[in-house]
């Protein structure tokens, strides 16, 4: 192992040269499950989104005829909290864990800037707990985890069936019979799609869903029509007579969820602040050994809209 030759002042000096590409990184290393959602960057506090509804129509020629209907907003709040971390660390066995990782990947370790390299795989690091917590996280205002942080999509989606919002009545909520196994979830997952609205019928959308479901859904379609159930040129899975327009998005972050869901992309919002003047990320020396890693950043989710023209849940089958 080569000797150590980075410093406090070189880590500090890092943080600030890389402050706006460093309070990206957690985003990033959540990108397995948001890259199928829609970003609003630069956000902050409560953020107010809105969908448009009501009808308008032609009829026969009438000077006379007015519609006085209404157009209804469907305004929703999308809630992005600051959070913030101090985590003390050996600069020794970061700067270490960052060299192997570079020998290994055939790296010029001459031409690499080591203080910013540490400093990148820290960020990412709170990308990982990002990742696990964009559907299960439950704001908790005295919580210190990243699941305190805000409220993720199957929180939210909790309360609005508490609330009445979701609900089988209101036709976007639907109630699995039966737990999903390799003989029937290709079944189980096609009478959810046809289930849902037209307009999310006749339009792309993408299907959230735990990754168990999906591997049973790969087995039930195997066995079924003797192929991979995958578009070989686009690698995408798209559900069974959805005509490409359903893709499976099978999600580790989904993992022990109690619902699917099925929306448009664009229908599912993760605010974040994007290098706003709250945010920052610092190295601070406060002991001889360990230095502190300090980071603020936004982060919250949000349905645009829970219209059954807009989202379908289903609730999977205790």
């Amino acid at each position: 192992m080569a000797t150590l030759n980075i410093q406090s002042t070189d880590l500090a000096k890092s943080a600030v040269q890389y402050q706006k590409e460093l309070l990206i990184m957690p985003v990033i290393g959540a990108y397995e499950t948001l890259k199928h959602m829609t970003p609003l960057p630069g956000s902050r506090g409560r953020v107010v989104m809105g969908s448009l509804g009501g009808d308008i129509e032609l009829g026969p020629y009438d000077p006379s005829r007015v519609d006085n209907s209404g157009v209804s907003v469907d305004a929703r709040t999308l809630e992005v909290f600051l959070g913030s971390v101090v985590k003390k660390f050996d600069p020794n066995e970061a700067w270490q864990t960052v060299y192997g990782s570079l020998l290994t990947q055939g790296e010029e370790l001459k031409q690499v800037d080591m203080a910013q390299q540490v400093l990148f795989y820290l960020a990412a690091q709170l990308g990982k707990k990002l990742n696990e917590s964009i559907f299960s996280a439950n704001r908790n205002d005295a919580g210190t985890t990243t699941k305190d942080l805000f409220d993720g999509f199957d929180s939210i989606t909790e309360k609005e069936i508490t609330a009445g919002n979701i609900a089988t009545a209101k036709k976007n909520l639907y109630e699995f019979g039966a737990a999903f196994t390799h003989q029937n979830a290709v079944d189980l997952l096609k009478a959810f799609y046809w289930a849902s609205s037209d307009e999310l019928q006749s339009r792309p959308t993408k299907m959230y869903i735990p990754v168990n479901v999906m591997n049973a859904y790969t087995e039930d379609y195997q066995q079924s029509v003797g192929a991979v159930p995958y578009n070989q040129q686009y690698q995408k899975t798209f559900l069974e007579g959805s005509n490409n327009l359903c893709e499976l998005v099978p999600l580790v972050s989904k993992k022990g969820s109690n619902f699917i869901h099925l929306a448009p992309q664009g229908n599912m919002v993760y605010g974040y602040g994007n290098g706003l003047a709250e945010e920052t990320i610092a190295v601070e020396k406060h002991a001889p050994f360990l230095l502190d890693f300090v980071a603020t950043m936004f982060f919250g989710t949000q349905f645009r809209s829970i219209a059954p023209e807009a989202l379908f849940v289903g609730k999977l089958h205790a």
